[in-house]
């Protein structure tokens, strides 16, 4: 059974910085792909970022480019997203997931493993 867990969300101020965390397995824990994923109340889950454990490509939401930044530290088993310039409609529930077959920051049915999540609050 593969356990993944995140942490680093609060409540914030509009223009304000998070950084979340994942702790994921390692090896032989071995995803192709790391994403990010947030769902607000009365909403569909959708994705925010990721990155593939292959190639580094990342990619974005069209609402996080220039805001968020998906990142790792292989060392540590650790994933992060760093969220600048926060703004009240990035207020939801953050994922961090795992594919071990596909990356698609649109394929969410994809994911293979999910964290329970973490709250990011952003108030005007």
């Amino acid at each position: 059974q593969v356990q993944m867990g995140e942490s680093g969300g609060g409540s914030v101020q509009a223009g304000g910085s998070l950084r979340l965390s994942c702790t994921v397995p390692g090896s032989p824990f071995s995803p192709r792909c790391m994403g990010w994923f947030r769902q607000a109340p009365g909403k569909e889950r959708e994705g925010v970022a990721l990155l593939s454990m292959i190639t580094g490509y990342q990619d974005n939401a069209d609402s996080a480019k220039g805001r968020f930044t998906i990142s790792q530290d292989n060392a540590t088993n650790t994933l992060y997203l760093q969220m600048n310039n926060l703004k009240p409609e990035d207020t939801a529930m953050y994922y961090c997931a795992a594919d071990e077959t596909f990356c698609s920051l649109y394929k969410t049915s994809s994911y293979d493993y999910w964290g329970q999540g973490t709250q990011v609050t952003v108030s005007s």
